[in-house]
């Protein structure tokens, strides 16, 4: 089984994932992941099947149509990871921490929470 940080890392099977975790229904085809993303179809399924391998989506078929449905308990790992950086990060950092852990969080929001948790450490830094 593939690393599940691997699986992640590109950005398109991310989008995938959130595209999969936000559906009401639970499962998209692959014609509806094509018309979401903008993509080809020989590319979204190239990303499919490493989601699969990597355990993070699984398919249902149906005829000649796949249905793929987000599995969230493959990520458990990369949560784990994430939950012990900002744990050990928070003993480390002391007040205010700063959760910069969430994934997706732009960078400006993070370089502002740093300078105002130095300018609280250390006073007015000098520019």
């Amino acid at each position: 089984m593939a690393d599940v940080f691997d699986v992640v890392a590109d950005p398109t099977r991310r989008d995938i994932v959130r595209l999969l975790h936000g559906t009401g229904r639970g499962e998209m085809s692959v014609g509806e992941l094509v018309e979401a993303l903008g993509i080809t179809q020989p590319t979204v399924s190239k990303h499919l099947k490493v989601l699969r391998e990597g355990g993070v989506v699984d398919v249902r078929e149906e005829g000649q149509h796949r249905y793929y449905r987000f599995q969230p308990a493959a990520l458990a790992a990369l949560e784990q990871w994430l939950n012990a950086l900002g744990n050990s990060s928070q003993a480390s950092l002391g007040e205010p921490y700063t959760d910069l852990s969430f994934a997706g969080r732009a960078v400006g929001g993070a370089v502002r929470d740093l300078q105002k948790w130095v300018e609280h450490t250390w006073g007015r830094v000098s520019r």
